[in-house]
């Protein structure tokens, strides 16, 4: 009876979070996520560039002339994206900072698609346990959100190319605080990913090396299956349907699928962790489980915690008290 309570209490959190999306136009816009590139105009020539791409070792790579200017005040973090949208408010990158005292440990945070408020529960925890957490703005959230939209449809959309360019974004901001929290002397850094942020985070810990342990919350492989079966995106699926198979998908978003970076997710200096909920229906747990099965022909051994609850109810009691104790004992691992 309980879990039959808490199926229909997910289902009333995607059907309120559908309320405020909308169908939006299939649009390839490859010149977004290829900077550079001719222009292209089918489908399968931006597949042929996402396969170049997945190829490409420096595709999440910071920029030479990166600009490294950053700005503390009041606990917040400002610095300027290597990005550059149509957005102003998204080129500016922010992130919450709560301090811990020291220098030892730090924990970047990436929140889930369509968050309205940042984790205070979690940093605060963290803090007072001698671990500074750093809540970074995904693009067009928070005080990067482009001026009335109802939710980050930039973000994770029907768009092929500003996904891709959306995404790839996020993992660059993600890599240059990194950079910035060891220049300031950081020792020990780690990324915490909540469900499409557990794809940024999982990306940035396969291609940062300063990164050392990763815990990935309501996570999976392939974006493309992630939205082509997930309750929260029905709306986006409705779109892509009728202009491009799932095969073609998973090629396009093919940069952005955590399994073709298992290799780099499995090596010996990263501790892996992923957190997931049985009774998903927003990230399917077939889905999981394929990510899962990758990671370990690819010689990695993540710690794996199944939760029996949902994708939202992760966030109630017991279920985020499990979840935050084995990030804990990840978090404190080594000392």
């Amino acid at each position: 009876m309980y879990h039959n309570w808490l199926d229909r209490w997910d289902e009333r959190r995607v059907q309120r979070g559908n309320e405020l999306k909308k169908v939006a136009d299939f649009v390839l816009d490859a010149e977004l996520a290829f900077p550079g590139k001719k222009q292209v105009g089918s489908i399968a020539e931006l597949c042929n560039l996402a396969d170049q791409a997945v190829e490409d070792p420096a595709f999440f790579d910071e920029p030479i002339d990166s600009a490294f200017e950053f700005s503390l005040k009041n606990d917040w973090i400002k610095f300027p994206s290597d990005v550059s949208t149509d957005t102003e408010e998204n080129n500016m990158v922010w992130s919450k900072v709560t301090e811990s005292g020291s220098l030892d440990k730090a924990l970047v945070v990436f929140h889930h698609w369509n968050a309205s408020k940042q984790q205070r529960q979690i940093a605060n925890f963290f803090s007072k346990r001698g671990i500074t957490v750093v809540e970074i703005a995904l693009p067009y959230h928070f005080q990067r959100s482009r001026p009335d939209s109802t939710h980050a449809d930039y973000m994770l959309s029907s768009n092929i190319g500003r996904t891709i360019q959306s995404v790839r974004q996020a993992v660059l901001d993600g890599r240059k605080l990194i950079r910035w929290l060891k220049c300031q002397g950081y020792k020990e850094i780690s990324v915490l990913g909540m469900s499409l942020g557990s794809w940024v985070a999982g990306l940035v810990a396969a291609h940062d090396p300063a990164v050392t342990k990763a815990s990935l919350f309501l996570t999976a492989g392939s974006l493309a299956d992630m939205v082509w079966t997930g309750r929260a995106t029905r709306l986006i699926r409705d779109s892509l349907e009728s202009e491009i198979d799932l095969t073609d998908l998973r090629r396009a978003w093919g940069p952005l699928n955590l399994e073709n970076h298992a290799h780099r997710l499995g090596r010996s200096d990263l501790d892996l962790q992923l957190v997931l909920a049985k009774r998903d229906k927003v990230v399917m747990p077939e889905l999981s489980q394929r990510f899962i099965q990758t990671l370990k022909e690819t010689g990695g051994s993540p710690d794996i915690l199944e939760l029996n609850c949902g994708h939202y109810s992760l966030a109630m009691p017991p279920h985020i008290m499990f979840a935050g104790l084995r990030l804990k004992r990840l978090l404190k691992h080594g000392q």
